[in-house]
């Protein structure tokens, strides 16, 4: 009986893998939210425990686009999980958009593409919105890769959630990977929470 139990714990240990082309999110360190993007759902903690809470707030909005996120993830290769993570840091899972708008109007939709750097397309909760902002974060990845052909797979994903928010030429060195993006958490709390999705089913 035990040695059947352990099996199955070994089982589910070695199954926390994320999907995808583009790394392993488990893989990943991750200190979690800063204390500042915390108290957005005024926390009075921060760090992963607070990147799970509110990736938890925004589960439901964030399941109402899972069919949209997985269909993107199996087309582009992308870790499914890493997508509702940016969902829900960048647009709560669309709650804080205003006509699916977000940034003061400059940004599109639950993936907030910026309309001053790219055109967005589809409906602000659209797969092809979703399949944009996937694209524009794979673009990201190739820039990292490029930039630090030396760093693990897994440190280039890291880098491009960092670029995803902040740009590929303010991403200077993996210890400071957030040291430019808001709240200066950005991948540390997308990691954490995509973490959170992935165990919810992403």
């Amino acid at each position: 009986m035990l040695h059947s139990a352990l099996l199955v714990l070994l089982a589910v240990i070695g199954s926390i893998s994320a999907s995808g082309n583009y790394g392993d999110i488990a893989g990943i360190p991750t200190t979690g939210a800063s204390c500042k993007t915390a108290r957005q759902d005024r926390l009075d903690y921060c760090g992963v425990r607070a990147s799970e809470r509110m990736a938890q707030t925004d589960l439901q909005r964030v399941n109402n686009l899972k069919a949209k996120i997985k269909s993107v993830a199996n087309k582009k290769g992308m870790d499914a999980a890493v997508i509702a993570g940016i969902i829900s840091r960048e647009s709560r899972g669309g709650s804080v958009l205003k006509n699916g708008w977000g940034d003061g109007g400059n940004a599109w939709g639950v993936m907030q593409v910026d309309k001053r750097f790219h055109k967005p397309i589809g409906a602000w909760n659209s797969e092809e919105h979703i399949s944009q902002g996937t694209d524009i974060l794979i673009g990201m990845f190739n820039s990292i890769k490029k930039k630090f052909p030396n760093w693990t797979t897994n440190q280039q994903l890291k880098g491009a959630i960092a670029a995803y928010n902040a740009g590929p030429g303010r991403v200077s060195s993996f210890s400071g990977v957030d040291n430019f993006t808001t709240g200066k958490d950005y991948s540390n709390d997308v990691v954490a929470r995509a973490r959170f999705y992935w165990r919810s089913g992403y």
